[in-house]
């Protein structure tokens, strides 16, 4: 196997397509945009989790953890910037300890360092918020994950890897002779093996493959707001609510970025197309996709109310998304708040309406699909590349 094809251009096709190229394959990447990091990854908060949520053993949490020293080396070597900062997990109210010690026990048996901190503890963090107790997460960082892109497109540029921009994959069969082959609008490109990354379309590329996915992905919206440069002091770090465990969300948080500026968010409303970045934004094809597949409606009875209304209330109300803040800091109000980018979360759903709350992978022959990789995947990039490569049976 010397020629691998690699479809879509985020930090995780990049990612995969350095990995392979690093082990001696020749790579040719497809992304069907015309700038690198397009969607997923470009649309995200910049953090470089912990692995501090997720069920130990699970893939997130191997890789997350792997992955949180490997992509901040990464960004060392190569310029890219990058602050180890740390973050609080907030208890809001003494009903919301147990939950904070639960979190903190998780993050011992992932390795995950972190410590239990009262709210005076807290408070040396960060002056203006609001707990009962608090877990300090040591490992937690703030990155520029486009950068991290262009570093490996960078990278992947000077060992001679084939990139190309605004070119769809249109079409895919396995070769007669083995192998598989690709349509673009620039012709038919061959090669011993194929390898998905598509993302928010990577059911559908796995079905253009010939491949039934065991799970279709469901795009869900998070919106951000940002604090005004005024304001911007009550946050120093990354501010979050414990979560709820019955969702792959993490609850809307305040994170300071690198540029000094502070993003509130997301919440998590049902996007109407699979790039739909605001509620304007409809696809016919996208929406009638998810409307007609059974998981999206159970998925709706499960979770619809109330978590669903109040996800969809606080997209359409800055008071009610303020409100969420002030419970982490009370000196953020309504107007502190500007509203911000949004990105869309590619979340896979399996038939039965539950979330797939692992990272996804299926295999066919000669072809690797990633069916579900939302946030921590790119925190996890280079260690999913990793798992990629080996499936292909490439050796190190």
């Amino acid at each position: 196997m010397r020629r691998v094809i690699v479809v879509g251009g985020g930090i995780l096709g990049l990612a995969v397509a350095s990995e392979l190229t690093a082990r001696g394959r020749h790579v040719t990447v497809l992304e069907k945009e015309h700038r690198w990091a397009a969607h997923q990854t470009g649309h995200n908060s910049n953090v470089v989790h912990a692995g501090l949520y997720y069920r130990p053993g699970s893939a997130k949490a191997r890789l997350s953890v792997a992955g949180n020293h490997s992509i901040v080396a990464f960004a060392r070597e190569h310029g890219v910037p990058v602050d180890v900062c740390g973050k609080l997990v907030v208890a809001a109210t003494e009903r919301e300890r147990p939950a904070l010690h639960q979190l903190a026990r998780r993050a011992e048996d992932n390795g995950v360092p972190a410590t239990v901190v009262s709210a005076a503890e807290a408070r040396e963090y960060e002056p203006e918020v609001a707990c009962v107790a608090a877990l300090r997460v040591h490992s937690t960082a703030v990155i520029d994950f486009p950068a991290v892109c262009r570093a490996l497109v960078n990278s992947l540029s000077g060992a001679g890897a084939d990139l190309r921009l605004g070119t769809p994959a249109l079409g895919i069969r396995s070769g007669r002779h083995g192998g598989v082959e690709v349509a673009t609008p620039q012709g038919v490109l061959r090669a011993d093996a194929l390898v998905n990354c598509a993302g928010l379309h990577a059911d559908r590329v796995a079905r253009l493959a010939g491949i039934t996915p065991s799970a279709r992905i469901v795009p869900f919206r998070g919106e951000y707001h940002t604090l005004r440069p005024d304001r911007r002091h009550l946050v120093r770090g990354l501010i979050y609510p414990v979560p709820d465990p019955a969702l792959p969300f993490l609850g809307v948080h305040l994170t300071r970025l690198l540029d000094g500026s502070v993003h509130a968010g997301p919440n998590a409303v049902l996007a109407l197309k699979r790039e739909g970045y605001r509620w304007r934004d409809v696809s016919v094809t996208d929406l009638a996709e998810t409307l007609t597949f059974p998981g999206t409606w159970r998925l709706a009875r499960r979770h619809a109310v109330p978590a669903g209304y109040s996800e969809v209330a606080r997209s359409l109300s800055a008071h009610r998304f303020a409100a969420s803040l002030t419970r982490l800091v009370p000196a953020i109000g309504r107007a502190d708040l500007v509203r911000g980018p949004a990105g869309v979360r590619a979340q896979a759903v399996w038939p039965d309406g539950t979330l797939v709350d692992d990272f996804l992978v299926e295999t066919a022959r000669d072809q690797v699909h990633v069916l579900n990789a939302p946030s921590p995947a790119a925190t996890s990039a280079l260690e999913i590349a990793a798992d990629v490569a080996d499936r292909l049976g490439i050796a190190r």
